[in-house]
């Protein structure tokens, strides 16, 4: 049990009848609040003298309590050393356990956390600390990352941006409900995802109010000519489209453009991972062209990590007020993240981020080669998972058998509305380079 100064249980309420001798009440309070996890194994009881002043008692009473405590085995105390909760509850129950973290996770949704930049991280926090204004951001985000978000998006996607554009949020999903609000508030009923498709957006749309209506995607992206009458707004990743790994044509993206106009409609643009492109530059946006009628979502969830809890939304004039209205990330960590992007770390975190994911899902697409070979990989090089297929593929039974053998994996019809062709959707963000052929022959 190491000690830690961090670990204190000095503000724990202890709850003392006003009957009996206090020593002994004061005992069982602590027993109590030791055995129900309120003060946890390690943690440091305040000195005698503190605690006595506390609860208006003698410093004997406390004494005498720690001494019956440390006697039964529930504390322990060492002379210069703080006393110390030694005693901790028996195991939870199988039941009541989270989920074991699998011995190797295909799965995707993560980037590689063992990556994220640490130390250049902490130096952006500890500078906002010292010039950040420590109340609430206000509507729309931090003055100043709205600016160097506009820059960064402009320069890096082609957006058509200015600070008073860009709305900064808890990231895509966020993004997405700000807006799915607004539109069931001005008397929009439904709108058109992509299937298969992420389901949390189908979700964020219907606690909305929206109903989703499934749109078919095929190797050019979402079939624009399939959009529902009577339907004005869509949510679709154009970039790299999720889970298929395609991109939506260029004839497809003009023509989702005039679908918009004729209808009075808006678009939200997802770009969950656009950065990441191996085969070519990436896509520019699809905003560009038309940043009236266009929603660019983006976040730092799989460029850093998703405990930053940053995202973003250019939003068009006519929407920006409704979603500026939401609570957006610690003011802090916004004007932490400014500084981050507007010293450059975060272009050359992206630039190792992309050489590192890129032979990694060389690493992947070779080993399926390798173990696998009658098997085909769909999509673009690009992103932090590749779809792959087989000849008689039946995705259920490989994906409850894989994960059984401890490898996590995901399939097409686990983002599926309607039926369709199966295939297994295969991360390698958050695997370790050298699991990857492992993972593959776990999996074979």
């Amino acid at each position: 049990m190491a000690d830690s100064r961090t670990n204190l249980a000095w503000e724990t309420l202890l709850d003392l009848p006003r009957e009996g001798p206090r020593h002994v009440a004061l005992t069982g309070a602590l027993r109590e609040a030791i055995r129900s996890g309120r003060i946890g194994a390690g943690a440091a009881l305040p000195p005698s003298r503190a605690l006595a002043t506390a609860l208006g008692c003698s410093r004997w009473v406390v004494t005498q309590a720690y001494a019956q405590l440390a006697t039964e085995g529930y504390l322990i105390g060492r002379t210069g050393s703080a006393t110390r909760v030694r005693w901790a509850p028996g195991p939870v129950a199988p039941a009541a356990r989270h989920r074991s973290r699998p011995r190797l996770d295909l799965a995707p949704g993560l980037p590689d956390l063992r990556f994220f930049p640490r130390r250049q991280w902490a130096d952006a926090l500890a500078g906002a600390a010292a010039e950040a204004d420590l109340g609430f951001a206000p509507p729309g985000g931090d003055p100043g990352l709205r600016g160097v978000l506009a820059d960064y998006l402009k320069r890096a996607r082609g957006a058509v941006a200015t600070a008073e554009s860009v709305i900064v949020c808890g990231g895509i999903r966020d993004a997405a409900g700000r807006l799915c609000r607004a539109l069931a508030a001005e008397g929009h009923r439904e709108i058109a995802v992509e299937d298969p498709g992420w389901g949390a957006l189908r979700e964020v749309a219907s606690a909305a109010g929206l109903r989703p209506r499934p749109v078919p995607v095929d190797a050019c992206g979402l079939r624009v000519a399939d959009l529902p009458p009577g339907v004005r707004a869509v949510l679709l990743s154009p970039a790299h489209q999720f889970p298929t790994g395609v991109v939506l044509a260029p004839g497809r993206r003009a023509a989702l453009i005039d679908w918009a106009r004729a209808v009075d409609g808006v678009i939200v643009e997802d770009e969950y991972d656009s950065e990441f492109r191996y085969d070519r530059k990436p896509v520019g946006c699809l905003q560009r062209l038309d940043p009236e009628r266009v929603v660019l979502a983006g976040s730092a969830h799989k460029t850093l990590a998703p405990a930053i809890g940053i995202g973003w939304a250019v939003a068009p004039s006519r929407w920006r007020a409704a979603m500026a209205a939401g609570a957006g990330p610690p003011a802090i960590d916004q004007v932490a993240f400014a500084g981050f992007v507007a010293s450059g770390r975060y272009d050359r975190h992206l630039h190792r981020a992309r050489q590192r994911y890129r032979a990694r899902r060389d690493a992947l697409v070779a080993a399926l080669a390798a173990h696998l070979p009658t098997a085909t990989t769909q999509g673009v090089a690009a992103g932090l998972h590749v779809v792959c297929s087989w000849p008689g593929l039946d995705e259920a039974a490989v994906a409850a058998d894989a994960r059984a053998a401890g490898v996590e994996v995901m399939t097409l019809a686990d983002y599926r509305v309607a039926p369709g062709p199966p295939g297994l959707v295969l991360g390698y963000g958050n695997i370790s380079d050298a699991a990857v052929a492992d993972a593959v022959i776990a999996l074979v």
